[in-house]
């Protein structure tokens, strides 16, 4: 590891906690006007998910934000979706791999030449591809585009769901190496156009050196997370520790010392001379929410154990399948199993810190339920039996 400089700023930890909300948009009135592209400008990854409960985690993203906007609204703020046949609209956002597969505006687009160059230099996902495969993908694209990897000619061979089509493989190696691009979604299915079609001409480039992409990539990351060691800075975007240690110190962070870390962090230097103000956001946060994603980071931030078990058998679950912490003050303050049962949303499993957490998880789980068309609230288990009778009370 680079030596780390000497701190500016010693920082304890109730502020870093702070500047990390304000930072992910959590404090202050959420901001209406730049709507869901500003939150994603503002978080610059938003990661995307199969898995639906309330609704998919990049809905709930937004949601967590900018209270009940709608759902419709999110998917078009994002992608702008075109009907089939009609050629691809400009997109405000593209779809690659960054923290995972994420959602990015734009504008990033030339800062990831150097994941794509890395992509074009190894095979990926062992996938086997078929002569010819990957030019006959490209040239029904050019021809027919933006297309699903159905109207492509199927997605899978019919086995397990790793099982791709050699459509399917060359059209994901496509959308790797940057020659194409996901313009949308269509049922949830990807909709792929060439990128020189979709990606404006002023941004379609791999110019970038990889410490010109790194540079920024760190900064942006920076001033997302508010805060943050070098571990979380690069998880931001999956970087390797020795690619953010490169470009760092000419980043535009800045070394702080924050009581409790245990470990040199960075700062966007606006978060520190900005003044956090504002009422905290209460809601309900997606597992893979950019707030809470690294869990050595939400541990050390908000003492908080999260951890994602959908893919953990049944009986080893300890707080459900899609637990979602509860951020109400500042904290997270519970967590919900939600799921949805006709037009009634359903706590299938609930656990709160305590007495103070039961009006916000009440409000939380009301608000939950309009957004997504319930008009019932049903609670199933609270951990604390104490406690259940209060949350009944509190949403009867």
């Amino acid at each position: 590891m680079t030596t780390a400089p000497p701190a500016t700023t010693e920082l304890s930890a109730a502020e870093a906690r702070r500047i990390a909300l304000r930072a992910q948009g959590f404090i202050g009135a959420p901001d209406r006007r730049g709507g869901v592209r500003g939150v994603l400008r503002a978080l610059g990854a938003v990661q995307l998910d199969t898995i639906s409960v309330l609704a998919r985690s990049h809905e709930l993203v937004a949601y967590a934000r900018l209270g009940p906007v709608g759902r419709e609204a999110v998917e078009k703020a994002y992608w702008a979706p075109a009907p089939p046949g009609a050629p691809s609209p400009v997109p405000h956002a593209f779809e690659y791999w960054s923290h995972a597969a994420c959602v990015l505006p734009i504008e990033e687009w030339p800062l990831f030449a150097f994941r794509r160059r890395a992509y074009r230099d190894r095979p990926h996902w062992n996938h086997e591809l078929a002569d010819g495969a990957y030019g006959t993908v490209i040239a029904q694209l050019r021809d027919k585009g933006p297309l699903t990897a159905t109207e492509l000619g199927g997605a899978k061979n019919g086995g397990p769901w790793w099982d791709w089509s050699d459509a399917k493989i060359a059209v994901e190696r496509a959308l790797m190496y940057g020659e194409v691009v996901c313009t949308g979604r269509r049922g949830w299915k990807r909709v792929y156009d060439l990128a020189e079609r979709a990606v404006p001409a002023e941004l379609l480039h791999d110019d970038l050196s990889e410490q010109e992409c790194l540079r920024p990539l760190v900064r942006l990351a920076g001033k997302a997370l508010g805060v943050g060691t070098r571990a979380d800075i690069a998880d931001y975007h999956r970087l390797k520790a020795e690619q953010v240690d490169a470009v760092i110190a000419d980043s535009g962070l800045v070394p702080v010392a924050v009581q409790g870390w245990g470990r040199p962090a960075w700062a966007d230097p606006d978060a520190l001379t900005a003044t956090v103000r504002g009422r905290h956001r209460t809601a309900l946060l997606s597992p893979f929410d950019s707030l809470i994603w690294e869990r050595a980071r939400t541990q050390r931030v908000f003492a908080f154990t999260h951890r994602l078990e959908a893919y953990v058998p049944k009986p080893k679950r300890i707080h459900g399948y899609y637990a979602m912490p509860l951020l109400a003050g500042g904290k997270l303050v519970g967590r919900v199993d939600p799921a949805r049962s006709g037009s009634t949303l359903v706590a299938r499993q609930v656990s709160l810190d305590g007495a103070k957490a039961v009006a916000p998880m009440a409000q939380a789980l009301r608000e939950a339920a309009e957004w997504v068309g319930c008009d019932t609230v049903r609670i199933e288990r609270v951990d604390d039996p104490v406690l259940a009778a209060e949350l009944s009370r509190a949403l009867a």
